[in-house]
C-alpha cells in the first residue's frame, strides 16, 4: 500500500504536496522503454485508485468530496483531450491535479466528437503518415517542458467500432492502430519527453471485437495496458447484468497472454438496480481484484452519462466504494 497522504479535502500546500509526490518516484517493475524512464514517476505501491469526475481537471471539487466522504487518497484523475480542441497542452489543468496529490491521466482522442465515426483526417494512417506532427511535436516539447507524472491513454477501446480510431471503420486496416501507436509514442521518445507513462487501454473484448493481439503495439511502445468495461446491467436491450469477474477476467487472461506490463481496469461502474445490486457488485468487484493481484489499478466512471454511473448514486454504493478503497 502507499503511504497515506493528505485527502484531497485535506490539502493544505501545493508545495508541500507536490514535494511527498516527488519524492515517491519510482521506477515501475517493468523495463521502462515507451518513455525511456516512462513510468517512473509512479508511486511506490502496490495498486492504484482513480476516478473520473464531472469537472475534472479544471474543477476537483466533485473529486474532494469524494474523497472527503469516502475517507480515501486518490492516486489519479482521468480527464479527455480530443485532438480536435487543437491548442497546447493543458499544462495549468494537469498542475492542478499533481498539487491535489494524484497523477493526471490524459485520455487523448484523435477525433471531433461532433462528427461520429468517419472522420478521414483522423484516419490512422494518416496520423502514421505523419499528418498530425505539428500538434504532436507541439505537445511533446510541452509536456517535457512541464515536468511532472502524467499518463497518456492514446486512442483507447480500439478494439471496437465506435471511435474513428479502431480498425475496420474510417478506412483504417489491419496494423494500422499498431503503427499508429508507435508513431505517435515515437515522436515523444525522439524528444527525450520521459514524465509519461504511456497506458495502451482496450474494451473488455466481445464477440465480433477486434483481438488484442493483433493491435499490441509492443512492449517497446507500451508502459501498461488496460481495460475498459461496464456493467449495463438491463439498461439496454442488448444487455443483462455482468459480474465484474465475468466482465473483465477474459480480456485480463488476454492482455496477460501479451505482454507483462502492469494492468490497470482503466474505466468500470455500474447501475443502480437494473438487474442486480449495484453495492453488492461494488464488494465483488473489491473481492475479485483482491484475488487478481496482476490488476495494479481500477478507475470509477463517476459520471450521470447514458445511466447513472456515479458513485454516490446511492448512499450504499457510495459506502461500498469506501470499505473497498481504504484498503485497496
Amino acid at each position: 500500500m502507499l503511504p497515506r497522504r493528505p485527502r484531497l479535502s485535506t490539502v493544505a500546500s501545493t508545495g508541500l504536496v507536490l514535494a511527498a509526490v516527488l519524492s515517491a518516484l519510482v521506477a515501475l517493475d517493468a523495463p521502462a522503454t515507451a518513455g525511456r524512464a516512462a513510468g517512473q514517476h509512479l508511486r511506490a505501491r502496490e495498486r492504484s485508485l482513480g476516478v473520473v469526475v464531472a469537472g475534472a481537471p479544471s474543477d476537483l471539487s466533485e473529486a474532494r468530496s469524494l474523497a472527503r466522504r469516502t475517507d480515501t487518497d486518490l492516486d489519479e484523475i482521468t480527464f479527455y483531450v480530443a485532438w480536435s480542441r487543437g491548442g497546447d497542452f493543458p499544462a495549468a489543468d494537469a498542475s492542478r491535479v499533481v498539487a491535489s496529490g494524484a497523477v493526471p491521466e490524459l485520455t487523448w482522442e484523435p477525433w471531433d466528437p461532433a462528427d461520429g465515426v468517419d472522420q478521414p483526417a483522423y484516419a490512422l494512417d494518416r496520423i502514421a503518415a505523419g499528418r498530425h506532427d505539428a500538434y504532436l511535436k507541439r505537445w511533446a516539447r510541452q509536456i517535457r517542458a512541464w515536468g511532472k507524472p502524467l499518463v497518456i491513454r492514446f486512442a483507447h477501446e480500439m478494439n471496437g467500432d465506435w471511435y474513428p480510431w479502431a480498425e475496420g471503420v474510417n478506412g483504417n486496416g489491419p496494423g494500422d492502430h499498431a503503427a499508429a501507436w508507435r508513431h505517435v509514442v515515437g515522436i515523444f521518445q525522439r524528444a527525450d519527453v520521459t514524465n509519461v507513462t504511456w497506458s495502451w487501454s482496450a474494451n473488455v473484448p466481445y464477440p465480433g471485437s477486434t483481438p488484442l493481439s493483433s493491435l499490441y503495439p509492443g512492449d517497446a511502445y507500451v508502459d501498461r495496458v488496460g481495460l475498459d468495461g461496464y456493467n449495463w446491467g438491463t439498461t439496454q436491450p442488448w444487455s443483462s447484468w455482468q459480474a465484474f469477474g465475468d466482465l473483465f477476467g477474459p480480456g485480463v487472461a488476454e492482455l496477460r497472454s501479451l505482454t507483462s506490463r502492469p494492468v490497470h481496469v482503466d474505466e468500470t461502474a455500474a447501475p443502480e438496480g437494473a438487474g442486480g445490486d449495484k453495492a453488492a457488485w461494488i464488494a465483488d468487484m473489491w473481492a475479485w481484484l483482491d484475488a487478481h493481484p496482476e490488476v495494479r489499478g481500477v478507475t470509477w466512471f463517476s459520471l450521470h452519462k447514458e445511466v447513472d454511473w456515479r458513485i454516490d448514486s446511492s448512499a450504499d454504493a457510495l459506502a461500498a466504494w469506501g470499505r473497498g478503497a481504504r484498503r485497496y
